[in-house]
């Protein structure tokens, strides 16, 4: 348990030291005067040390208050980091507390004389959870309510009334606060401003300079996806490498993920998945110094979509030992005068062996022939060749393809027209575009707006792509992992058919690897 758990643990339930049920009971026999009470504490947001102190703090001053007025507290409900005006929220101690005041005792069986808190709104800030808190308090006579106004008459008539003017102001006082932040977020925004939280991974306490490793591990990654590589494949080598994320956890799968499809990478600014853009519609850049291109921005993007059908999930998969399993076919022709074609499979190779793998038919049992043997190492190397040479010559042409977006000013006409809509709407003089012509025709230019945006997207992801696979591969093909391998090969080919050597050993002979390639078709 963490000292965080330990803290909101010892603040929820009876009090320490405070007798038993049967001598509190005795107590109130004595003196009929005492008052036996519960305390709630709340709190939405424990701050960045989450360690409990606000809701430590509520309960220190509501025992101070309940002593000075000679209350027993019998019982504490405690909601720790829980939002009271979000209906999402369900806030446990909460509910705990309507049960226990409408049974009019605790879990334990203390009665229920009176609730404190250390003010209503901690209770209560939705107009729902108001009614419910009176019909529960009310449900028993003569209980006593304090908050920081002193004590409070629940019974008083027209006290609802005023109870549910009191959560609408609260309310209405959040969604001030709510639009403000964001009023206030939206325009650090189109200035450019960081205004991240928590340290970005990559770049440096100010949020604004890159931190070398970090950056340069992103740089990688990025070109790695686009590559091929996986969301997973990346996970694993930053946790190799011992790094960790901002907020000093180790990196999962969505980590990365959103590490990945973060548009501070390339300068720009996102809100709610929208790119922040100025008054000429182009996204603004931020004051923070830019890890890759927007290009490699918008294609890395588009590669973990497609992959996730859009979510980014990863797609499981037989994991391989070696490059060329299943994409080796045996080429031996059997006695009927057909060829076996039965996928291949690694194996490792015999200790006294120059070479650490090899590839082989599988057994007559499993569908094979066991007739085809082939070394390993020579077998990588051939096929490597053939289908970096192979990419090469497709890099070079598929750059050449992607022509030129060709959808800007329809994009840019589409912008010009909205614009000029909410300019004359907000014309007073223009009598034409008047509040049912405006919202008719909004929908259909922000769509058409939203749906160019995306075919630009798209398109810049293609072009990066192609961009990528110019570099050079040769180069690259030693730091790809073997999945990335595996799939580079597979682009290119269909299979590679493997002809036996014949009887005896032989020297490798490459002339009996025949690849049998893609097409457009």
């Amino acid at each position: 348990m963490s000292k965080r758990e330990e803290v909101i643990s010892k603040l929820r339930g009876v009090p320490e030291g405070l007798p038993s049920v049967e001598e509190v009971r005795a107590m109130g026999a004595e003196n009929p005067h005492l008052k036996c009470v519960v305390c709630y504490a709340r709190i939405s947001f424990d701050g960045r040390v989450k360690d409990a102190h606000g809701i430590e703090d509520q309960h220190r001053d509501m025992a101070s208050d309940a002593a000075k007025l000679g209350w027993l507290v019998v019982y504490r409900y405690t909601d720790n980091d829980k939002s009271a005006s979000k209906e999402s929220v369900v806030r446990d101690d909460f509910e705990q507390l309507l049960t226990d005041l409408t049974t009019g005792t605790t879990p334990e069986g203390f009665p229920i004389h009176g609730v404190m808190a250390i003010n209503d709104d901690r209770l209560y800030r939705r107009p729902s959870d108001w009614e419910r808190y009176l019909k529960a308090f009310t449900s028993h006579e003569d209980r006593v309510y304090h908050d920081s106004n002193g004590v409070q008459d629940l019974y008083a008539e027209g006290f609802e009334i005023k109870g549910l003017v009191g959560v609408a102001m609260s309310l209405s006082e959040t969604r001030k606060k709510q639009r403000r932040s964001r009023n206030s977020h939206r325009s650090r925004a189109i200035r450019g401003q960081a205004v991240a939280a928590w340290r970005p991974f990559g770049w440096e306490d100010d949020k604004i300079t890159l931190r070398p490793a970090e950056a340069e591990a992103i740089r990688q990654a990025v070109h790695d996806v686009i590559a091929g590589a996986s969301i997973s494949e990346i996970t694993r080598r930053w946790k190799e490498a011992g790094f960790i994320t901002s907020r000093g956890n180790p990196f999962q799968y969505q980590t990365v993920k959103q590490v990945l499809m973060n548009a501070r990478l390339c300068g720009y600014r996102e809100i709610k998945h929208e790119l922040v853009r100025d008054g000429d519609d182009q996204p603004i850049v931020g004051e923070w110094e830019s890890i890759i291109t927007p290009k490699q921005w918008f294609a890395v993007t588009a590669k973990i979509r497609e992959r996730g059908g859009g979510t980014g999930i990863p797609r499981g998969g037989l994991v391989h030992k070696y490059l060329l399993t299943g994409i080796l076919r045996c080429g031996n022709v059997l006695e009927d005068g057909m060829v076996c074609n039965s996928k291949m499979i690694g194996i490792k190779a015999n200790d006294w062996l120059r070479y650490q793998h090899a590839y082989m038919c599988k057994k007559t049992v499993d569908g094979g022939c066991n007739k085809t043997y082939k070394r390993g190492d020579k077998t990588d190397d051939v096929v490597t060749r053939l289908v970096i040479t192979k990419l090469e010559e497709e890099a070079a042409s598929k750059a050449r393809e992607v022509p030129d977006w060709d959808k800007a000013e329809a994009l840019e006409r589409a912008v010009r027209s909205r614009n000029e809509l909410e300019r004359r709407w907000h014309d007073d003089e223009d009598t034409d575009v008047d509040d049912e012509t405006f919202f008719r025709n909004l929908p259909v230019l922000e769509r058409r707006i939203k749906e160019l945006r995306a075919d630009q997207a798209k398109h810049a992801a293609l072009k990066a792509e192609a961009e990528e696979a110019e570099q050079d591969i040769a180069k690259s093909w030693k730091s790809k992992t073997l999945t990335q391998k595996r799939d580079a090969i597979k682009k290119v080919l269909r299979a590679v058919i493997a002809e036996p050597g014949g009887k005896g050993n032989k020297a490798f002979d490459p002339d009996l690897l025949k690849p049998v390639w893609r097409t457009s078709g």
